[in-house]
Formats: structure tokens, sequence, C-alpha cells
């Protein structure tokens, strides 16, 4: 049970770590087309992500992929750039974009992405344990939670601008996606390695 509790807490706040915040930018621009009626679509989108990350850090933690830290880190905020990108080109027809599969294929293919930046950490925590699926689910556990808990956020963040400050959808979107761009610029800027 230590175990348990040791790997889901590494996962949870591995996530909601705010010196390591490209996670929920990504979350956050994924999310913010959004709102509380698309709960369904909701939990697929965090799941698809779950899974890539998954799928990934087992492929890493295995030894089937290794893939260079320096394009990791470059990729993940290209992730992060894109998803933001595409909700502020689309947010004129906001309500269109959120039923389409965009997010969950970004979900899940850049969750594969997200997946290999936590298999280094990941690593580093199993040190050389033999059995290392069942701290990998258990580390995504931790995950899954702190990205409920962040899409519950950002839902609330917009209901409150939505009908309190009776911000329009689509300008909640831009403005929270030009938030997110502009938070993630300089990390781009930081990762890029040649």
């Amino acid at each position: 049970m230590d175990n348990f509790i040791f790997y889901l807490k590494q996962g949870l706040f591995h996530v909601l770590d705010w010196n390591a915040y490209d996670h929920i930018l990504f979350l956050i621009a994924l999310v913010v087309i959004y709102d509380f009626k698309n709960w369904g679509k909701l939990a697929w989108l965090v799941t698809l992500f779950t899974i890539g990350h998954t799928l990934s850090l087992i492929l890493a933690a295995y030894k089937i992929v290794n893939v260079s830290g320096d394009w990791i880190e470059f990729l993940i905020p290209v992730t992060i750039l894109i998803t933001a990108v595409a909700n502020v080109i689309f947010s004129k027809n906001v309500n269109k974009y959120a039923k389409t599969s965009t997010n969950l294929i970004f979900a899940l293919f850049f969750g594969l992405i997200h997946g290999l930046g936590f298999s280094s950490y990941f690593k580093m925590i199993i040190g050389n344990e033999e059995d290392k699926f069942i701290p990998l689910l258990e580390f995504a556990l931790g995950i899954e939670i702190s990205q409920i808990i962040i899409v519950i956020i950002v839902l609330i963040l917009s209901f409150i601008f939505q009908s309190l400050f009776r911000f329009s959808k689509r300008d909640w979107v831009l403005v929270s996606s030009s938030i997110v761009i502009g938070m993630v610029l300089p990390i781009l800027k930081s990762s890029i390695f040649w």
C-alpha cells in the first residue's frame, strides 16, 4: 500500500508542480473550448491523453523506445502551441469546433509526446525495480486524477467568466488560448537545442 500511495502521489504532484507547468498549459488549451455539458467528451479527452502518455511511458520504461530528451523538451511546447493556436483559429465557430474530434486526436497523439517527457522522471523514481508495470499504472492513476482536477478548475473558471463576467464563449477561448500561447512561447524558445 505504501508503494501505491508513493507512485500515486508522484504522478499527482508531477502534473500539479508549478515549476513544470507545461502539462497544465496543455490541458488548459485542450479543455478551454468545452463546458460542463461536454462532460462525456471531456472524460474521453482526459482518458485518451492518459492512454497516450502511459503507452509511451511503458515503451520508454521497458527500453522499447528511446527518444532524445532534447527533442521531447522541444516537442512538448510545440504541442501546446499547436493546440492553443487551433483554438484561436477556430474560435469564431468554437461550438462547432468543440463537436469535432480534433482535440481527441490531439489528446492521444500529443499524449504520446508528453509521456516521453515523463519517462526520464519515471525512470529516475522507479530505479532498478524489476516490476515496472504496477508502479507505472499507479503513477498514471495519479496523473489521471491531477488532470481531472485541472479540467474541473478550467470548467469552473469558464463558467465564472462566461456567466458572471459575461464573456462570450469565443472571447473566453481567445483570451485563455492567447494567455497559453504567451506563456508557452518562452518555453519553446528556451527548448530550441540546435
